[in-house]
């Protein structure tokens, strides 16, 4: 395999094991510990695969069209696609010459789709190569588009030249401003085939896709970082990679990106291409009075896109790149991306733009014989539940229904039958909606007191009865809603005539909006009352995005099948706090499709161990052959002195450590916990991170320390920082206590670093690096279970203990609360060790641990090296050792 430098064995076995797995078409599930270079490992073994599999192919192209001449391809064909003998009749029982001909026709198709296909790759090659050695046509294009700008320029400068003598027509048109807000009239799929995306000149954009792999994480971040592996690699000069991303990541329209909420973005640019398409037909009917709004998108350019697509393929950029490249290039980024995926072989997205199937088809990803590789795996179950799962609050519910009253009251006139029916469907869903949580939709919800507060779950058939809207068709209103863009209209409407301080021209209008602006008033005194925001932040809130567009979100997901899904009620003390919310019982519907489609799926993680949930909630359920499935796991690239794994039983004083919910609050735990941190403190130099189980007991822990001096105790050796609940507080504390660790070692004086009082699942747990002295002992209290009193969580468990068979003697409902316990464990402790020169210590203070079907749930190469301690004495013995090792390597 190719490579950077030379590999670590484990790396080379990684790649072996990928590429078997390519090559036979597998599912895999690979696990390969941070710090081992994994995402080399995935680029070298893939695109090795890659390159080989398209060589392979040409080489069968090129002798199959030479073949062709010597007229023996139809004999060879027929031999390697029937085994069988040429006078045996058909399966359906034709005569020999009907086979006969049918596979001639076939092979002759065949040869000239291979020749297509050639003339079609030959060219490709050559515009590219084109562009990577040609300056001289990049300056030509840079120079054709600032000659376009300027004419442009004085077009304008010419129209608002002429435009000064013609008052008349300025105002008609401030007259005309608002027929952008009136929706358009729309025609359903039976009466008219939906237009595409793609201008009829764009035709040359669209191309074959060749076989590619599609590369998935969890954040830009960490596909940048991905991209950059890439670049480093030796296939970073001649791999045709293209970053995929929202239109909030890519979008390089100011007046666009200044919209702010992605869903306001999304349909503004919708809107925009809209109006292109139907430029043509307005300047066709100029005599007829004009029905949309005029703006169309500079960035959206047929000429520019291409350019962009091309300079994109020739040479690997990620997304910072490639808006650059997109802002220079006067061309959309987003767009073009789009149209360089067919000729793409790598492809980077991030996790929704995959699993999503609507968004997947929107950016025109084809999976069908692709590769898919999702990396940063280890919570692709709970990825796939959330982003199928949806809420709305009672609130949102009240503010959609009121502003689309009023916007249906004013343009009632303008607006077509088909138009006002659906309008008037969406406005009975949300009263229905309002109603199942005890309130009317024409009172504030914030003044409406709920009778009965609790959770309530229903299945989607048994919620859509209830609330009496299961004779309506929300399939059609779905569409609807996405092509008609009443969300955008709605928000345009409500931003022109929500805000109380907008002047409206007569008194008829003023009381029919009078309505909307109190409403939108009384929410905004109300929050304002209660502190939640001040009350710009609570304009902000308002203006980010219309209700309707989270609203759209629940319509579509209470399409989902009755038994994958559950809709829960949360009455809360108003209606306005209350909610309805989605959940997705069974994600492996969703990614069904992924499997059944693509060649190869590669499921890879540093941490993926439980892996019997990926196997049996994921795979098994979206039924994938247990053959099909294969499964790879590596150590680490550290040698086995560097870490020191121990399961602590008992603390100093032989109190027996077991952090159950009812014993976990006694003093005489805290005290132990803390007499254990004071003892670490005193012989681990550098950074001690502990995690808790949640923020609640952390606080309630940190309180009890203060309470007895503990705490005082353990500061006198380190200084102690604690993690905050909001995310942008975060970086702060990691940099002041990376600050104070530095200080510390530098200093040499009695305090010996910093102690980081962490949380389990909170913003330290995952994605961020404790590497060499910020991380030199992790501590875990107690084990992490999930909140089992959680209605989510037990309708999950009943709907697992229904669909799922027994797993050695256990319930899976009880499988599940373990895994998820174990797999929040690992990602925690795996943070210390991020390279292979790192070294430190864990300690899991708790002896359920050392329960064999706890324990086989570490990682491997963790579990190899874990010592069960009963007595914290031999245990503090073994840490004293690692710190004179410590000393001896530094």
């Amino acid at each position: 395999f190719p490579f950077p430098y030379t590999p670590y064995l484990i790396q080379e076995r990684f790649m072996a094991a990928l590429y078997s797995a390519l090559e036979a078409g597998r599912v895999g599930i690979f696990e390969s510990p941070t710090g081992t270079g994994k995402s080399l490992s995935l680029i070298c073994g893939a695109l090795s695969w890659l390159r080989d599999f398209e060589r392979k192919k040409q080489e069968e192209e090129a002798r199959l069209l030479a073949l062709e001449g010597t007229g023996q391809e139809g004999k060879k064909l027929l031999t390697s696609a029937e085994p069988g003998h040429p006078d045996n009749k058909g399966t359906a029982g034709e005569p020999d010459w009907v086979t006969e001909f049918v596979q001639k026709k076939e092979e002759r198709d065949m040869v000239d789709r291979l020749k297509e296909e050639q003339i079609r790759r030959k060219k490709r090659e050559d515009r590219l190569e084109k562009i990577r050695h040609n300056v001289q046509l990049k300056y030509a294009a840079k120079r054709k588009r600032s000659e376009e700008d300027e004419t442009k320029r004085l077009l304008q400068l010419g129209k608002e030249i002429l435009s000064e003598g013609a008052g008349v027509d300025v105002l008609e048109q401030l007259d005309h401003s608002e027929e952008e807000l009136i929706l358009a009239e729309y025609e359903s799929d039976e009466e008219k085939k939906v237009v595409s995306g793609l201008e009829e000149d764009d035709d040359d954009l669209e191309e074959e896709h060749v076989t590619k792999i599609y590369y998935c994480s969890r954040t830009h971040s960490q596909l940048s970082q991905f991209v950059r592996e890439v670049q480093k690699s030796p296939f970073g000069k001649d791999t045709r990679l293209v970053s995929l991303g929202s239109r909030q990541n890519l979008c390089v329209n100011e007046e666009v990106r200044r919209l702010g909420a992605l869903q306001l973005i999304n349909d503004r640019c919708m809107e925009m291409q809209k109006n292109k398409h139907e430029k043509k037909t307005d300047e066709e009917n100029e005599g007829k009075k004009r029905r949309v709004s005029c703006t169309v998108c500079p960035f959206y350019s047929y000429e520019h896109m291409q350019f962009l697509r091309d300079e994109v393929l020739v040479e690997v950029k990620d997304i910072e790149q490639l808006v650059a490249l997109g802002r220079e290039a006067k061309a959309c980024p987003y767009y073009g991306s789009r149209y360089a995926i067919p000729a793409a072989q790598l492809v980077v997205l991030p996790y929704q733009m995959l699993l999503h199937e609507p968004t997947r088809s929107a950016a025109g990803i084809k999976l069908k014989d692709q590769i898919v590789i999702i990396d940063e795996a280890h919570n692709l179950i709970d990825t796939i539940t959330c982003i199928h799962s949806t809420e709305v609050s009672g609130a949102q519910l009240c503010c959609a229904h009121s502003q689309l009253l009023q916007y249906m009251e004013r343009y009632r006139k303008r607006l077509k039958a088909k138009n006002l029916m659906y309008i008037k469907q969406i406005l009975y869903l949300l009263e229905q909606f309002v109603a199942m949580l005890g309130g009317n939709v024409n009172q504030n919800p914030s003044c409406q007191a709920v009778s009965q507060t609790g959770t309530v779950l229903k299945s989607i058939n048994d919620f859509l009865f209830q609330s009496q809207i299961d004779n309506i068709n929300l399939f059609k209103v779905q569409r609807y809603c996405e092509k008609s863009l009443i969300s955008r209209k709605l928000f345009g409407f409500v931003e022109r005539y929500g805000s109380p301080a907008t002047a409206v021209k007569t008194n008829k209008e003023n009381q029919k909006l009078s309505g909307l602006q109190n409403f939108l008033l009384t929410l905004q005194q109300r929050s304002d009352k209660e502190g939640d925001l001040p009350v710009e932040a609570e304009n902000d809130q308002l203006r980010t995005a219309s209700p309707l567009m989270q609203i759209e979100g629940f319509l579509s997901a209470l399409t989902n099948a009755n038994q994958d899904g559950r809709v829960i009620l949360n009455r809360q003390g108003t209606v306005g706090q209350s909610s309805l919310k989605f959940l997705l019982l069974n994600p492996a519907v969703h990614f069904a499709k992924v499997v059944k489609e693509c060649r190869a799926v590669i499921i890879a993680g540093g941490t993926m161990q439980p892996v019997a949930d990926f196997r049996e909630q994921l795979l098994t359920c979206a039924g994938v052959d247990p053959a099909r499935v294969v499964e790879f796991s590596c150590g680490h690239v550290i040698p086995p002195e560097n870490i020191l794994p121990i399961i602590l039983c008992s603390g100093p004083s032989n109190q027996q450590l077991e952090f159950t919910y009812q014993t976990r609050d006694s003093p005489q735990m805290m005290d132990e916990t803390g007499r254990i941190l004071c003892n670490l403190c005193n012989v681990v130099a550098g950074g001690v991170v502990c995690f808790f189980p949640s923020y609640e007991y952390e606080k309630q822990v940190y309180a009890h320390w203060e309470k007895t001096g503990l705490l005082t105790r353990l500061a006198a050796k380190k200084k102690i920082f604690q993690e905050p609940k909001k995310a942008n507080q975060v970086e702060q504390v990691l940099v002041e206590y990376a600050k104070c660790i530095k200080r510390c070692s530098q200093a040499g004086g009695q305090m010996t670093g910093a102690l980081l009082l962490s949380v389990v699942g909170g913003k330290m747990s995952e994605g961020i690096n404790f590497s060499d002295d910020l991380g030199r002992c992790v501590i875990m209290v107690g084990m992490p279970y999930p909140n089992i009193k959680s209605p989510e969580l037990q309708e999950k468990m009943t709907w697992l203990d229904k669909t799922m068979p027994r797993a050695a003697g256990q319930a899976p409902s009880r499988v599940l609360i373990e895994n998820l316990c174990m797999k929040a464990v690992n990602q925690s402790i795996g943070r210390a060790i991020r390279h292979q020169k790192d070294f430190a210590s864990i300690l899991l203070l708790d002896h359920r641990y050392a329960r064999p079907a706890i324990f086989n749930k570490l990682p491997q190469w963790i579990r190899e090296r874990t010592q069960v301690k009963p007595a914290f004495g031999s245990a503090f013995a073994e840490l004293r050792k690692v710190r004179l090792v410590s000393y001896v390597l530094l």
